[in-house]
This record gives C-alpha cells, structure tokens and sequence, in this order.
C-alpha cells in the first residue's frame, strides 16, 4: 500500500493537459495556457478575481500572471472592470467569447477522459470520476480553510 502512495506523486507529474492536443478538433497549444486563467476567473468563489488572485493560484510572478491576463484580453476571452467593492480595484470578468472557449475546452477534456478510459469498465470510469472530483473538492476545502485563516 505504502508503494502505491508513493506512486501517487510521480503520476500527477506525469499527468499532462497536451493530451488534449492528441485528440479530436484539438484545443489550439496558446489556448491551453488562457484556459488555465480563464478557470481561475470562472472559480473565483466573490466574484472579485484580480491578476494578483491569477498570480496565487498558478504560482507565478506577479508580471507573469499579468502578461498571461493581457493575452486573454487580448484574445477576447476576459474584460476588466471595476470592483464592486472597492472602485480603486479592476478585477476580471469572462466575456461570451471567454465563456465558450470554456465550453470548448470542457468538451475536449471529456473527449479526452473517454478516450484514455476507453477499455475500462464503465463502473471503474464512473468510480474514478468520482474520487478525482472528490480529491479536487477536498483541495478547494483546503484553499478555503486556508483563505479564510489568512484573512
């Protein structure tokens, strides 16, 4: 059992998003990336995400995340706009355009899912569905404790 927890690690590393490019109508390569911001804008649980919020969650500078939210402006997918809270502030917002590449993506990561699955039986699919989305839950639980202790 020890061994197989010891797995766990080295699997997520190899765990890659360019297995989107591998199948049908894939995502473009640039795409990826937006999406990556584009999720994080959609997540933000207030409402209130800003380039500093895309900078926490990927774990990149500052400027990075900057340059990353200039070229989903750019693209079409974000808008800024003034916080509700606070005026000073300008937090991000998806357009329509955002909104659908979102779609887009979600299709192909389904698409992905099946295909990779393809020769599992439908139960073990459906199960490990299950604990990855609740593996991911128990993370957003930790973000939450974690925001929330912090602030």
């Amino acid at each position: 059992m020890s061994d197989l927890l010891d797995a766990v690690g080295p699997a997520f590393s190899r765990l890659r998003r360019s297995v989107l490019l591998d199948v049908e109508n894939p995502v473009p390569a640039k795409d990826l990336t937006r999406t990556l911001v584009l999720n994080i804008v959609e997540d933000g649980t207030d409402g209130e995400v800003t380039v500093g919020v895309v900078a926490e969650r990927l774990a990149v500078d500052p400027s990075v995340a900057s340059r990353m939210v200039t070229d989903c402006i750019s693209a079409g997918y974000l808008a800024r706009a003034a916080s509700q809270r606070d005026g000073r502030r300008t937090v991000l917002r998806l357009s329509p355009e955002g909104v659908a590449t979102l779609e887009r993506f979600r299709q192909h990561q389904r698409t992905a899912f099946e295909y990779i699955t393809r020769e599992w039986p439908e139960q073990e699919r459906l199960e490990f569905a299950r604990l990855l989305l609740k593996y991911v839950a128990a993370i957003g639980a930790l973000r939450t404790v974690r925001d929330g202790a912090s602030g």
